[in-house]
Parts: C-alpha cells; structure tokens; sequence
C-alpha cells in the first residue's frame, strides 16, 4: 500500500504544483514555447469537462463528470484493498492503477474546489448555455472567497505540443486552404497520468492480470 500511496501523492504533487503555477502566472489563453521549442508549449486553458478538452452538457454535465470520477476513486480503492488482501503485489498492476488513481484525483480537486481557492476563471452562464473565460491573471484567496461555489471550477491544462503546425497552400488539392495542426488537444499531468496508466495496463495485460481481469 506504501508503493500505491507514493506514487499517487507524487504525481498528485506534480500536477497541482504545475495547476497552481499557470493559474497563477498565465493568462487565459497565453501561450510560451518550452526551452524556445515551438512544438512543446505550455498554452493556458480552462476546461469544463473530461481530459484533453472534452465537455458537455452544461453544469449538469460537469456534476454528472464528478459523480463518475468519485465512483472511479473509490472502486479503485475498493480494487487495490482487495487485491492487496489478496496478495496481489504485481508492480505491472498496481503501479499503473496508481498512475490512473492519481489522475483522477487530481482533475476531480480542480473541479470541486478551484472556483472555492481563486478569485477567477471561466463560468458556466445559464442565460447562453455557454461557458465564459475571463482575463488577468488568478489569485489565491481564503477557501469558500473564490470566483465560484463548491463543484463548478474548471480543469486547468497546459501541455500542449503542436508537432505539426501546417498552413496548407491553397492550391493543394482537397484540402488547400486549411490549418493543420496535431497533436491539437491541451492537457495536463492527470490526464497524461490516466493515458499512460491505461496504455501501460494494455501493453502489459498479461503480466498485470495473468489469470485474467477479477474484481
């Protein structure tokens, strides 16, 4: 169990370190190259709803995503106790579980607690069903002073890595014209934790359940 925790405090470390940074330091919106690279950036934005930028449904949506997360949290503990009772120490199994237990920790701290912490960031507005960003940089303030109530702060993400970053002519065929970039998406530590965790789990599916998947 100590080799769940640390990992899982570690990464949760990193993460809320690097949200607290560009919160605190960036513009919505602002974008900087990494070490003068432009294909790796940290690009500040705010999201709603799941990893990598996906949202829907409104607020109602976002309540929806903190039930789901909090019922992840807590199988996956339910998980590691019994496998742990179990016997089960495979590191092929538990370590990217942690990675995962990890991620989904630190986005659901965003949502439910940032709009508590800061004085500023993006809203949902009833009237547009839409939401709104905001400018200037963010504080922190006295928990319960911030720009918003219990489970309606956003995600922060940052990493951003626009490896292709194209302009096509306009006389290529099909698609002249148009701006190609990938990877597009914005994300952050927990979303990469979740990723990884999961890519891990697949690769090595045979080491990490090897009489197969038992809950």
């Amino acid at each position: 169990m100590k080799k769940i925790a640390l990992i899982t405090l570690l990464i949760l470390f990193i993460d809320q370190a690097s949200k607290f940074y560009i919160k605190t330091h960036f513009q919505l919106g602002e974008s900087v190259p990494v070490l003068g690279q432009d294909w790796f950036r940290l690009t500040f934005v705010e999201n709603p709803g799941m990893a990598y930028g996906f949202h829907f449904g409104g607020l109602i949506g976002k309540y929806f995503l903190v039930i789901v997360r909090l019922c992840l949290i807590g199988g996956m503990i339910y998980l590691f106790r019994k496998w742990l009772k179990e016997g089960i120490h495979s590191n092929y199994l538990l370590i990217p579980m942690a990675m995962i237990l990890a991620g989904a920790i630190g986005n659901l701290i965003d949502g439910m607690f940032y709009g508590l912490i800061f004085d500023s960031g993006s809203v949902y507005e009833e009237s547009i069903q839409r939401w709104i960003d905001y400018g200037g940089v963010s504080k922190v303030v006295p928990f319960g002073e911030g720009y918003s109530s219990f489970m309606k702060g956003c995600v922060v993400d940052m990493l951003h890595f626009p490896l292709v970053n194209w302009n096509v002519p306009e006389n290529f065929p099909l698609i002249g014209g148009k701006h190609i970039e990938f990877f597009k998406y914005i994300f952050n530590v927990a979303d990469s934790a979740i990723t990884v965790g999961a890519a891990l789990l697949l690769i090595f599916r045979k080491k990490a359940f090897p009489h197969g998947l038992e809950f």
